[in-house]
């Protein structure tokens, strides 16, 4: 079997000092995974870093972070990734895998902070991400040469404000963006200043010329519910999670599909599970394997799995804090912030020392 990183590329790229400093089990892992994973964390003593997670969820590889991250992106041409800080952080880091080359730090330029989402090109020539252009209170999209040390060399808007996470869909050339419709500015840290007026949208933008290709806005009662999360199934359809900045005691549809041409549709769910997300979506997830999406919500301390075609809710897990979610064979693997890591089978592991971030990314077989 191939992968994106080889198995026994991945441990000869590496370098003795790489393999001298795994455990036993670590390095028998990397041999037998399929696939490995890749996700921001917080260590209890304060420090900030992004970690390589091998299939039985065991720490591989971690690099340090300036400060929070959030989510990760990986180039399967370079084979490395990209750590995007947390909003309104000012930094991505660049790393491989293996920890043979050393990272390297891209600063967002003046005017400019980091939404904590990009994505690459197909070719892996350039690097996409969201950010703030937070004097005019407008979202673009940062464009990075990822063949020249990842020099900022354009942007384009993402009409709407408060771009979060964005997506290359499938012609290899179209950008579908979830703008979060939410004002920040970094003089005012997180502090969201425009809630009574936000206008969230769903927009596909082309990357080549930045032009506006749709834009889709929820209903004008629900103005208030901010399109976050995404990710594509196989049949191209997107699923978007929303986080509710309305009263409390509403209970919104937080979960919607897109697809090209139509409006925007809201998933209908159980009541007991809706109540449960608290009005918050964390994190979007779809299985190709399985045909199935999972969402979670680090607020309601639990995930649920929808069949992707028929809209059903077919399982749902109470977890503390869960929000990471990557496919993992027909299932799902998690991390949360209580430092555990559930694996697709199942199996729990838990890392006290480590908070787990929002995101999780899976770095795949092929």
């Amino acid at each position: 079997m191939t992968t994106l990183i080889d198995r026994r590329d991945f441990l000869r790229a590496a370098g003795a000092g790489f393999i001298a400093a795994m455990a036993p089990s670590a390095w028998a892992n990397t041999l037998a995974a399929d696939a490995i994973f890749a996700t921001a964390f917080v260590k209890r003593d304060g420090s900030f870093g992004a970690a390589v997670l091998s299939e039985a969820g065991k720490l591989l590889h971690a690099i340090d972070l300036p400060d929070r991250g959030h989510d990760v992106t990986f180039d399967p041409v370079s084979k490395r990734s990209v750590v995007f800080a947390r909003q309104p952080g000012t930094f991505a880091v660049v790393f491989d895998h293996t920890g043979r080359d050393a990272p390297l730090t891209i600063a967002s330029i003046t005017g400019r902070h980091f939404f904590g989402h990009g994505v690459f090109s197909a070719d892996g020539a350039l690097l996409y991400a969201t950010e703030n252009d937070f004097d005019n209170a407008a979202g673009v999209v940062g464009i990075y040469d990822a063949r020249a040390k990842f020099n900022r060399v354009g942007e384009f808007p993402t009409y709407g404000m408060g771009p979060h996470e964005l997506l290359l869909l499938g012609d290899g050339r179209t950008i579908a963006i979830a703008n979060g419709g939410i004002e920040t500015h970094p003089d005012y840290g997180r502090a969201e200043l425009n809630i009574a007026t936000m206008k969230p949208s769903y927009v596909l933008v082309d990357r080549i010329t930045g032009d506006l290709v749709e834009k889709h806005e929820l209903p004008p009662a629900l103005h208030q519910l901010s399109i976050r999360h995404m990710d594509a199934d196989p049949k191209g359809t997107i699923w978007f999670g929303c986080q509710y900045r309305g009263p409390g005691t509403d209970r919104p549809l937080l979960v919607g599909r897109a697809a090209r041409g139509k409006e925007l549709a809201l998933l209908d769910m159980p009541q007991d599970v809706l109540s449960g997300f608290r009005n918050y979506i964390g994190s979007v997830a779809a299985n190709p394997v399985a045909g199935t999406v999972a969402v979670s919500s680090p607020e309601g301390n639990s995930l649920a799995v929808i069949d992707a075609s028929s809209g059903k809710v077919v399982a749902t897990k109470a977890l503390v804090e869960v929000c990471g979610l990557a496919p993992d064979g027909p299932n799902f693997m998690a991390t949360t912030g209580a430092g555990e890591i559930i694996e697709g089978s199942g199996t729990t592991r838990s890392e006290p020392d480590y908070v787990w971030d929002n995101h999780m990314l899976r770095i795949e077989a092929v």
